[in-house]
């Protein structure tokens, strides 16, 4: 059985670093993919996973528990994403990776694991690349909220604890992100097969 988040927490803060290397292997996968979506490269989402870790660890002792580790974690890894993007703002930096064929392990749509055709395949890097492309394009905001509730799929609770937000200010901002993904997406789709849930 594994130890609960609160175990792993207090024995981290006792230095115990086997503890905290079972945090990070628990939410290692999470964090990589909301700094993908937040950045659209690989390499950018795997160095901010680090960096994440990285404050996460140095937090620790100021961890109250207040809220859930999933959320408190979301809070931290979407202020470490919003920073870079500031930083590649003023650096006039835009990193996308839109290449075909990458191993992407945590994309929003899952083939079956039935053994996909080599079609299926450049198709669903295709319909990746398009939504990442829109993802990019919208605001910081709505990113963010987007990420966590469609692809985090975090409660209306969570997101206003890392909004720092009313549940109502919560759902009109998803709703507005929601219809700029939507615009965003349809000026850009030809022919899929596969959707998004976004758009739905």
């Amino acid at each position: 059985m594994q130890p609960a988040d609160g175990v792993l927490i207090e024995r981290s803060r006792n230095g115990e670093l086997d503890a905290f290397e079972q945090i990070v292997r628990r939410y290692e996968n999470k964090v990589y993919n909301i700094a993908y979506r937040f950045l659209g490269n690989h390499s950018d989402a795997a160095d901010l996973a680090q960096e994440v870790f990285l404050r996460i660890y140095k937090a620790l002792p100021g961890f109250r528990g207040d809220s859930s580790l999933t959320t408190w974690i979301y809070r931290i890894t979407s202020n470490v994403c919003r920073d870079e993007i500031r930083r590649q703002q003023r650096a006039h930096v835009v990193s996308i990776d839109t290449g075909p064929g990458e191993n992407n392990a945590y994309s929003v749509n899952h083939l079956e694991n039935r053994g996909p055709t080599p079609e299926e395949v450049v198709e669903q890097d295709e319909f990746n690349s398009l939504v990442q492309k829109c993802l990019s394009e919208l605001s910081e905001e709505h990113r963010l909220i987007l990420i966590a509730r469609e692809m985090q799929e975090l409660s209306y609770e969570e997101i206003a604890e890392v909004m720092q937000c009313s549940l109502g200010t919560v759902k009109s901002r998803l709703s507005r992100a929601r219809h700029a993904f939507k615009e965003k997406y349809l000026a850009r789709r030809e022919h899929f097969s596969l959707d998004s849930r976004l758009v739905r």
